[in-house]
């Protein structure tokens, strides 16, 4: 009888120990809920629970700032390494003349400018990663899409673009300049990587569940592989797709993928080598918050 009486200080004597050596899974036994010891029981599972929740979020926000850091310090030692040769050149007198110091401070100034816009990216990554709350506020994502269009003819005149399906209004919630940026970051991916003279169609539609737009081209196309990982940050596609050099950060696509999930929405991609890629986004219908 003692023993028995006893065995569920054992059991908590027991689970402890195997917490204390770094199982943050152990738990103990099940026991009747309705006697003492079984709603003791369930209040130590449960505290058990939320602590290895608890470290399994520290840890996750280790890794993830750890990866911000090698991020970080990979991609920047590029626009670094070439800012200190054009000063070195400099300083060696490799340079002469006002029009050749003008281009030297050219380049340092592009170089300068692609790591500001790196550095941008991967706060802004940061911040998405760290699931700060964005704004939930309704949204014309008809007008917003015309404006990104607009911007995107202007900024790369050498691609038609084409709108389809344009509406006066289409409303969703979420952050009005975020979701500009995505559309504008897919357009200039289109045009990234695709040559001069390639078309690009723009698509808005909507359904009971929500909005869709589709930014497709007829350039080289991604293979499966490539479709795989394209979100991923830094991650660079088959060489047969065009770059333009100097080009964006390089994240792009992984801001898209982040944003889009930060608004309950997706991003998709479908290709097929040498017929062109459409991402499709998608961003759940705004059902209340609107006002007249």
């Amino acid at each position: 009888m003692i023993k028995v009486g006893l065995k569920p200080l054992s059991d908590v004597e027991d689970t402890a120990e195997k917490i204390a050596g770094g199982d943050l899974s152990a738990r103990l036994p099940d026991a009747k809920p309705s006697t003492e010891v079984g709603r003791l029981t369930t209040s130590l599972n449960t505290m058990l629970s939320r602590i290895e929740e608890s470290f399994a979020l520290r840890k996750s926000s280790e890794d993830k700032l750890r990866r911000f850091v090698a991020d970080a310090s990979h991609e920047l030692r590029t626009p670094l390494t070439a800012i200190r040769g054009f000063a070195e050149l400099h300083r060696q007198g490799a340079v002469a003349g006002e029009e050749d110091t003008k281009q030297l401070l050219a380049r340092i100034e592009g170089e300068s400018i692609r790591m500001g816009s790196l550095v941008e990216d991967l706060l802004l990554l940061a911040r998405l990663d760290q699931a700060r709350e964005m704004e939930h506020l309704p949204v014309n994502i008809a007008k917003v899409t015309r404006d990104a269009v607009a911007s995107a003819q202007v900024a790369g005149p050498e691609h038609p673009i084409s709108l389809i399906g344009d509406v006066d209004e289409l409303y969703t919630l979420g952050d009005q300049h975020r979701i500009h940026q995505v559309i504008a970051n897919l357009l200039a991916n289109a045009r990234t990587h695709t040559p001069a003279g390639t078309s690009i169609t723009l698509s808005i539609a909507q359904s009971n569940d929500g909005i869709t737009i589709a930014v497709s081209d007829n350039g080289p196309g991604l293979g499966e592989n490539d479709q795989k990982r394209i979100f991923e940050r830094f991650y660079r596609a088959d060489s047969s797709r065009v770059r333009i050099d100097g080009e964006g950060s390089g994240l792009g696509l992984s801001i898209v993928d982040a944003v889009m999930k930060a608004h309950g929405g997706s991003v998709s991609v479908s290709s097929e080598l040498g017929k062109g890629a459409t991402f499709t986004l998608f961003f759940p219908r705004a059902t209340d918050g609107l006002t007249d």
